[in-house]
């Protein structure tokens, strides 16, 4: 047995795709992190420098209606404080409107105190649909020409429409997403979910906005066109990521999608390391489904600016792939007694490098976003850990669920029902 182990990893340690493998599994992270953190800088040298763009919202001739929609879903421990943050935004001209998907805790009467003091309004669902089926039961019933969508455990800042809405003066802006910040960061793990916010999320839509598309807008919080909605024919209910798809319909119908950093939101992360793992595995299952959905991009020369946002979430799946199996081969072989090749236990000066780079792309993100959460910097130090942890874990899911995004059934019609990940 162990001899023909031996010979195995013989024939694959030797195999030219091994080698591939292995370059791509040491350029990409180099380059990807150089590309994010030069970028991000551009976007922010460009639209954010200066104290008059982040204390002053530009002011408007005319301020159109927003509709406020939050879609609930078992939320009744959360969503008062979230309908409180939500009815105190300083906007001249908004509603709030709660569509409730047939909960089966208190969420409705907790709304129905607020819809009572006339403060907001509340569909209620009799059928559980999910998500995406809330979203496009409610927009006919909407007021506002423009809908802010978050969700039902977030609070936003008080200037976030002044700050988002300004965005749809151009008619080609068909959405906006905002800036999560992480509400619950008393846990280790919550710590580390705060840190990628900021020097993943945060920093790659800085990034992406200086490319002319973005990979997604946030589900927690996003401005959108309400007639941009109903052109690319609403929420798609068979997604995994509702926020994901809508976001490539509509950038594939050549609306624009834009990033606006000052439109703060605090949102809640989940706690434990299994929510995070059923977080992650739905957002692994969503991207692979809408890479494999919107294929025809590839091919579209109306969306080539597509392009870069598309191959870069290939790169990331086949990254994550060589992550996990070129680490699984190490370690047998090591466990067999023999040195793989192109691996060492001490990290040598490839390996800090790309630690190095991993970590100064994660302080670019901090340092950018501190203006807009002023103790962010004193929780970078748990940052030491995201390359060394959080990298293999979240490789491990995204191996695990992108098979399922890409070769199960993807039929219209078909419902992805909703959870909680608290």
């Amino acid at each position: 047995m162990r001899a023909a182990i031996l010979d195995f990893l013989g024939v694959v340690q030797s195999h030219p795709l091994y080698w591939i493998s292995l370059l791509f599994f040491a350029i990409y992270p180099v380059l990807s992190a150089i590309t994010w953190v030069t970028t991000g800088l551009h976007f922010y040298l460009r639209r954010e420098r200066g104290e008059d763009l982040v204390e002053s919202p530009p002011a408007m001739m005319h301020y159109p209606r927003v509709s406020v929609l939050i879609p609930a879903f078992c939320e009744g421990k959360v969503i008062a404080e979230t309908l409180k943050s939500a009815t105190q935004i300083d906007y001249p001209d908004f509603e709030v409107v709660v569509v409730d998907d047939a909960s089966t805790d208190d969420t409705r009467d907790v709304v129905t105190a607020f819809a009572e003091r006339g403060e907001v309004r509340l569909i209620a669902k009799e059928r559980n649909e999910g998500k995406a089926m809330a979203l496009n039961d409610a927009l006919p019933c909407l007021r506002g020409e423009i809908v802010l969508i978050m969700d039902a455990d977030a609070m936003p800042d008080p200037q976030i429409l002044r700050w988002m809405v300004p965005h749809f003066q151009s008619a080609r802006v068909a959405g906006v997403t905002g800036n999560p910040r992480v509400y619950n960061r008393v846990s280790f793990l919550s710590q580390l979910q705060l840190v990628e916010f900021t020097s993943i999320v945060s920093l790659l839509r800085r990034a992406q906005r200086i490319w002319g598309r973005i990979l997604t807008m946030s589900g927690v919080v996003g401005a959108f066109r309400r007639s941009a909605l109903i052109d690319v024919g609403c929420y798609s209910p068979e997604m995994a990521t509702e926020d994901i798809d809508m976001t490539w319909k509509l950038q594939g119908a050549s609306y624009d999608v834009r990033y606006e950093p000052r439109a703060v939101v605090w949102m809640r992360v989940p706690p434990t390391l299994v929510a995070l793992i059923r977080q992650r595995r739905r957002w692994a299952l969503g991207l692979a489904q809408v890479t494999r959905r919107h294929a025809r991009m590839l091919v579209t020369w109306r969306n080539r600016r597509m392009w870069p946002v598309y191959y870069e979430a290939i790169l990331s799946i086949l990254w994550a792939y060589c992550f996990v199996v070129l680490t699984s081969l190490w370690v047998l072989s090591y466990s067999m007694g023999v040195p793989p090749v192109g691996a060492s236990p001490i990290p040598n000066w490839w390996g800090m490098m790309i630690g190095t780079l991993c970590l100064t792309q994660l302080f670019t993100g901090v340092l950018l976003d501190s203006r807009y959460d002023r103790t962010l910097l004193r929780h970078y130090p748990v940052a030491v850990v995201y390359p060394i942890v959080y990298w293999m874990l979240m490789s491990a899911i995204t191996v695990y669920a992108t098979p399922a995004g890409l070769l199960g059934r993807l039929s219209h019609g078909r419902v992805t029902l909703w959870r909680t990940e608290r």
